[in-house]
């Protein structure tokens, strides 16, 4: 089984390629030249199935994060992965950024990332929260014993580790995640994440 995973939803870019449970490929691209990671999505795919001498009709699963994250990182990724898996008839599997990052942790994850706006995306006790006001993020962190995982911005505030202090293999949990739920991966059921409503204009 050939699984192509790809994430622009967060900070940088996770791209995968796995053979039969081997990665062929492992790629992260960050934000360069004032052009956002989700520009080269697109070039990276082909390079690294080129290079393992994979076509896009070897591909049995399409694995994508489907938000939360940046609306636009969220569009490009469901969008390619929606147009992909209908013209190669593969399936295709959206996991969530914050059951992403969940994985992360060893025991008792929380997820939180920033939601603007005085929130935070929310997951803990193996469920999606959404947007939760701050305040009552810090209330249940002080509650339980949990393992932190949020970002930069929310760092300082919550605790616990930022996700963007180090390059983390999220695009192989990515990709791991999506093998697991395979029997789920019609790509009609395909759809982005929207915690909150796009920002007016986008």
């Amino acid at each position: 089984m050939i699984t192509l995973a790809f994430d622009t939803c967060l900070d940088k870019m996770y791209t995968v390629l796995k053979r039969d449970g081997e990665i062929l490929a492992s790629r992260i691209v960050e934000n360069k030249d004032n052009k956002y990671h989700s520009a080269f999505l697109i070039s990276t795919l082909q390079e690294i199935m080129s290079e393992n001498n994979i076509k896009p009709q070897d591909v049995n699963l399409i694995a994508v994060n489907i938000g939360p994250g940046s609306f636009t990182g969220i569009r490009a990724c469901v969008t390619v992965a929606r147009v992909m898996a209908q013209q190669l008839n593969c399936k295709a599997v959206g996991i969530s950024s914050l059951e992403i990052l969940a994985h992360l942790a060893s025991q008792n994850p929380l997820v939180a990332l920033d939601a603007r706006k005085n929130c935070a995306y929310l997951y803990y006790d193996g469920e999606i929260k959404g947007a939760v006001q701050l305040e009552k993020v810090q209330g249940i962190i002080k509650s339980g014993s949990y393992t932190v995982i949020t970002d930069d911005k929310l760092q300082p505030l919550l605790g616990g580790m930022s996700y963007q202090s180090n390059n983390y293999a999220l695009g192989e949990i990515l990709a791991e995640l999506a093998e697991k739920k395979d029997d789920e991966g019609n790509w009609r059921k395909l759809k982005p994440l929207y915690i909150q409503p796009p920002p007016m204009g986008a």
